[in-house]
C-alpha cells in the first residue's frame, strides 16, 4: 500500500481495460477508459505548462455541476501533481472567498458556463481563471482558456529558463485532495488528502463491494463531496468500470432510472434523503421495468430501518448502510453483500478492508461489546491532520493514536457499529442521554411521515427538551397530536418529542445531509421568537 497512487489505480485500469466505457452522459459523450486516461494527460500537461503553471502543492479550485470536464480536470490537477479543491457551485460569493483563501487556491477553473460568484470571490483574491471548453469529442483534447496568470508559488518557483520541471510520477505523500467538513457541529475544517489516502480508500470501497469492469452505475451525488466522488467515481473508474453522470449535472428522480438502464447499472448509492424520493417517485409513478441490481448503498447520514426494508422490497435488491467522514477519504465500515455476511438494519457494518474501528471511552480504552462510546479510527485513508492555525485542534482529533470521529457508538460482538449520534447532537433531557437518531427511526416508522428530524432545544426544566420536524406524504393530513401518540406508542415517555413542526421542506447541506443545528435554528428560533 505504501507505494500505491490513485493515479497508479487509474492507469492500471486504463490499462487493463482500455476500450471498456468509463464516463459517459447519456445521449451526448461516451468515454473510454483509454480515451478517459489520454484526455487527462493532456490537460495535466496542459496545467502544468510553461513557467506560470501549476507547480507541485498548488491548490486549484474547481467549480463546475456535474460533468465530464469536471472530471477531466480533477484527474488532470492530480496528475499534475496539484491539489484539486472541488467547490460547490451553488455557494454565494462570500462563501466563495472563505473556501478559496482558506484552501490556499492560486487558480480557479470552471466549466464554460461560469459560476459568477466564484468568479467575482477569484477577481477579489487576485486568483486568476481558467474555463475548461465543453468536450464535444471523445479524441479531445480538453480546452483550457485564461491559464497564463500567476500561478507560482515560493516553494515551488518556475525555472528562469523557462522550461517545466513537471514530474509525471505522483508521489503517495502528495496531497491531492483539499475539502472542508460538513459542519455539521461547528465551522468547516480543512481536510487534506494525500494520493496515499485516496488510493487506501478506493481499494477499501473496491474490496467491500467486489468491483468489477462489468459494474456501473448512475452518480446521484455532487462531485465536490467525497460520498460520490470516492465511491461512485474513483471506485469505479479503478476498477475499469463504467459511471454515467445524469445529462443535467445534478440528480433528477424523473430521468434516474432511465439513466440507470441506458448505462446498465448494477448499483448505486445515495444519501437517504435521496432513496426517499426515488421511492416516492416508485410509489406514485413506478417505472415500466428496473435494472437488476447487485446492491443498493446508502452512506452520508442515517439510514432509518423501515426505509432500508421499502427500498429492498422495491427493488429487489440488498441494501447496504455504510458510515463515512471526509477525513477517511469516505468510507470507514460497511454492511457486506450477501456472500460476505450478514447484513443488519440499523447497523453502519463492520470495518471497511485496511482500516481499523474501535469503540474508546474517554480515556482511550477500548469498551466492552455493546456499551457505547466515540467510533475512533485509525489506517492508511485517513487524513494526517486538519489544515488549521489552532494546533489544539488536531491534538484532540487525534488522541490516544485514534482520529476520534466525534460520534457516539455501539460495537457488537461481530465487529457492527450501530451509531447513536453525534456527541455534540445528543439531547440531554435532564440527565437522559437521548439518540435523536432513535427518535429520527420512530418518526420514520409511521407510514404517513415522509423525512423527519430530531433536534434538541433549550429547555429552563430539563436543560435540553426534544422537538421534531416532520414532511408528510403527499395528499396527507397529519396532525401533531397523531405524530405525538405514535412516538408515545414507540418510545419510552421522556424520549417523545415535545412539539412537532409539520413542514413543507427540512434546511438540507448540498449533499442532502439534514444539519439538525440548522433544522433547530430554523424552527425552533423562529417559534420562540413569536412565543
Amino acid at each position: 500500500m505504501e507505494a500505491l497512487t490513485l493515479t497508479s489505480l487509474l492507469k492500471a485500469a486504463a490499462a487493463a481495460f482500455p476500450d471498456r466505457r468509463a464516463i459517459a452522459v447519456h445521449g451526448k459523450v461516451d468515454l473510454t477508459h483509454a480515451a478517459l486516461d489520454a484526455l487527462v494527460d493532456a490537460a495535466a500537461a496542459r496545467l502544468a505548462a510553461g513557467p506560470d503553471g501549476v507547480r507541485p502543492g498548488q491548490t486549484v479550485a474547481l467549480c463546475f455541476p456535474n460533468t465530464v470536464e469536471l472530471v477531466v480536470v480533477f484527474l488532470a490537477v492530480i496528475r499534475a501533481r496539484g491539489v484539486a479543491a472541488p467547490l460547490n457551485p451553488a455557494y454565494t460569493q462570500d462563501e466563495f472567498e472563505f473556501y478559496l483563501s482558506d484552501s490556499g487556491a492560486r487558480l480557479l477553473v470552471t466549466g464554460a458556463d461560469g459560476n459568477a460568484p466564484a468568479q467575482a470571490a477569484a477577481a477579489k483574491l487576485g486568483l486568476p481563471h481558467a474555463v475548461a471548453a465543453t468536450l464535444t469529442d471523445a479524441a479531445g483534447p480538453l480546452g483550457l482558456t485564461g491559464l497564463a496568470g500567476d500561478v507560482q508559488d515560493n516553494h515551488h518557483p518556475a525555472p528562469q529558463n523557462g522550461t517545466v520541471q513537471h514530474k509525471e510520477e505522483n508521489e503517495p505523500s502528495d496531497v491531492a485532495l483539499f475539502l472542508h467538513t460538513s459542519g455539521t457541529t461547528s465551522r468547516p475544517k480543512g481536510v487534506p488528502l494525500t494520493q496515499r489516502n485516496l488510493a487506501a480508500s478506493v481499494q477499501n470501497i473496491r474490496a467491500v463491494y467486489r468491483f468489477a469492469e462489468t459494474d456501473a452505475t448512475v452518480v446521484t451525488l455532487p462531485l465536490f463531496h467525497v460520498h460520490g466522488l470516492m465511491c461512485a467515481l474513483l471506485s469505479s473508474l479503478a476498477s475499469g468500470a463504467s459511471v454515467a453522470l445524469p445529462a443535467a449535472g445534478r440528480f433528477s428522480a424523473s430521468t434516474f432510472w432511465g439513466d440507470m438502464l441506458a448505462a446498465g447499472a448494477t448499483w448505486y448509492t445515495a444519501v437517504p434523503t435521496i432513496h426517499q424520493i426515488i421511492l416516492d417517485r416508485h410509489a406514485s409513478r413506478p417505472e415500466p421495468r428496473y435494472p437488476a441490481l447487485r446492491f443498493v448503498r446508502s452512506c452520508s447520514a442515517s439510514l432509518a430501518p423501515v426505509i432500508l426494508e421499502r427500498l429492498e422490497a422495491a427493488f429487489g435488491a440488498p441494501v447496504l448502510e455504510a458510515y463515512a467522514m471526509t477525513e477517511a477519504s469516505h468510507m470507514m465500515t460497511s454492511n457486506p453483500l450477501p456472500q460476505d455476511g450478514a447484513r443488519k438494519p440499523g447497523s453502519v457494518g463492520r470495518a471497511a478492508g485496511s482500516l481499523e474501528v474501535a469503540v474508546l471511552d474517554e480515556a482511550g480504552s477500548q469498551v466492552p461489546a455493546g456499551e457505547r462510546g466515540e467510533v475512533c479510527i485509525r489506517g492508511p485513508n485517513v487524513t494526517a491532520g486538519y489544515k488549521t492555525a489552532d494546533p489544539g485542534a488536531n491534538e484532540a482529533a487525534f488522541l490516544h493514536g485514534w482520529f476520534h470521529t466525534g460520534d457516539i457508538g455501539v460495537m457488537d460482538g461481530e465487529g457492527y457499529v450501530s451509531l447513536v449520534g453525534r456527541i455534540k447532537e445528543l439531547i440531554n433531557r435532564g440527565g437522559e442521554k437521548i439518540s435523536p437518531i432513535e427518535v429520527d427511526s420512530v418518526l420514520l416508522g409511521h407510514p404517513d411521515v415522509a423525512q423527519a428530524v430530531s433536534f434538541g432545544v433549550p429547555d429552563e426544566k430539563y436543560g435540553e427538551e426534544i422537538h421534531c420536524a416532520v414532511i408528510l406524504r403527499e395528499s396527507v393530513a397529519l396532525g401533531e397530536e397523531e405524530v405525538v401518540a405514535f412516538c408515545r406508542k414507540n418510545l419510552a415517555a421522556f424520549k417523545v418529542p415535545k412539539k412537532v413542526y409539520i413542514a413543507a421542506d427540512l434546511p438540507k447541506t448540498a449533499t442532502g445531509k439534514i444539519q439538525r443545528r440548522i433544522v433547530a435554528q430554523h424552527f425552533f428560533a423562529p417559534a420562540a421568537a413569536k412565543a
